[in-house]
């Protein structure tokens, strides 16, 4: 019974690894080569699209800096940025009618298709990891949440190292944590200034065809 434990935990470390892995390529990645790649080709729709996602997105690398802050609720943050993250690739009408005109032998908009369902899929599978430590989800810091911790440390070093650099400061946990609190305030507002200013006013229309198109 012990060993069919251990090898469950080891699996599911494995699962929240890769997971994670994941998102890095499919979350930050290939966006960023879309997002270039639509400039390059001119193509208004995509790069609305893009610009839109990496607003949205912000909240993910906010709950970046409250996992490593192990603020409590940073788990329940990171599903809700996945959450708006794949409903704003899929909210936009104009956009959506837009992709539908491309055949599949146009290479940019079927990758971003392709990368759409990708993120679902990912977004999706994400809250079904985070549901089986659903206790997680409200107490970041107990023993059984370890996992979800582990694969933010990277990122910790990275802007450890960063921070030190340009401040020759020491960047820690509670800086993070704050860091991550602060940015979600900011954030927060702007998502309820847009949802009683231009979300009555725009309604599900990007607008990416009011200037002249490409």
């Amino acid at each position: 019974m012990y060993v069919k434990t251990n090898v469950l935990n080891v699996l599911n470390q494995l699962s929240v690894w890769l997971s994670f892995q994941l998102s890095i390529i499919f979350l930050i990645g290939i966006p960023i080569a879309l997002l270039l790649w639509s400039i390059k080709k001119k193509n208004k729709a995509v790069n609305k699209l893009l610009s839109i996602y990496w607003k949205v997105s912000l909240l993910f690398f906010i709950s970046l800096f409250l996992l490593i802050g192990k603020y409590d609720y940073a788990l329940l943050i990171t599903n809700i940025s996945l959450l708006l993250m794949t409903i704003s690739v899929w909210f936009w009408n104009d956009i959506n009618d837009e992709l539908k005109e491309y055949d599949l032998s146009y290479s940019l908009t079927t990758t971003t298709k392709v990368w759409r369902w990708s993120i679902t899929f990912i977004s999706l599978n994400f809250l079904i990891q985070s549901f089986q430590n659903l206790a997680c989800f409200s107490f970041i810091n107990s023993g059984a949440c370890e996992i979800w911790l582990q694969p933010s440390s990277n990122f910790y070093i990275f802007i450890k190292n960063l921070f030190n650099f340009f401040f020759g400061a020491n960047f820690t946990q509670p800086i993070a944590k704050f860091l991550g609190l602060f940015s979600l305030l900011i954030y927060t507002l702007g998502l309820v200034q847009w949802s009683m200013i231009k979300l009555p006013k725009n309604g599900r229309n990007s607008c990416f065809s009011e200037n002249a198109r490409y």
